[in-house]
């Protein structure tokens, strides 16, 4: 193999890359939402499984209701609707939109932490689980449509 064609190999972005970084940002966002559920669906059947109570209560609930297998799954997709309509808008108006949409989401990400924090009638180990479960869906989705407005005008 001659050095050339060495070099030209290295040039090319991995297939992960060009791929997320070509597609529409729906698409994407799509992409990054669909892998944040797994990763935290994964992350709470592993905290089931070592046996954190999985009852929480919302704001004015009586009594904690069980997270059913699959509600981290489907609250991390529907969640990340917002988020992908953000990145949309941010991919065709703002200046720098990777930097504003990762600023924005992590300050929303924060925020999203008050939810677990003063959950009423749930275990404080169930309380933790959910807050580190913002941080894993996050962790996984932002960088990832971030990566794809990176390349928003490209």
């Amino acid at each position: 193999m001659s050095v050339t064609s060495s070099q030209n190999r290295s040039a090319r972005p991995a297939f992960g890359s060009a791929l997320l970084t070509t597609r529409p940002v729906w698409l994407a966002g799509l992409v990054a939402a669909l892998a944040g559920a797994v990763v935290t669906e994964v992350f709470a059947l592993v905290t089931r499984a070592a046996g954190v109570p999985m009852d929480a209560a919302g704001p004015g609930a009586t009594e904690a209701a069980e997270i059913p297998v699959g509600g981290f799954f489907g609250g991390v997709v529907f969640w990340s609707i917002p988020g992908i309509v953000l990145a949309m808008a941010l991919a065709r108006w703002a200046k720098r939109p990777a930097r504003t949409f990762t600023i924005v989401t992590v300050a929303l990400t924060v925020l999203s932490l008050a939810g677990p924090a003063v959950a009423p009638h749930t275990a404080t180990s169930t309380r933790i689980v959910l807050a580190v479960s913002h941080v894993v869906a996050a962790a996984v989705v932002i960088p990832l449509l971030a990566r794809r407005l990176s390349h928003a005008g490209r």
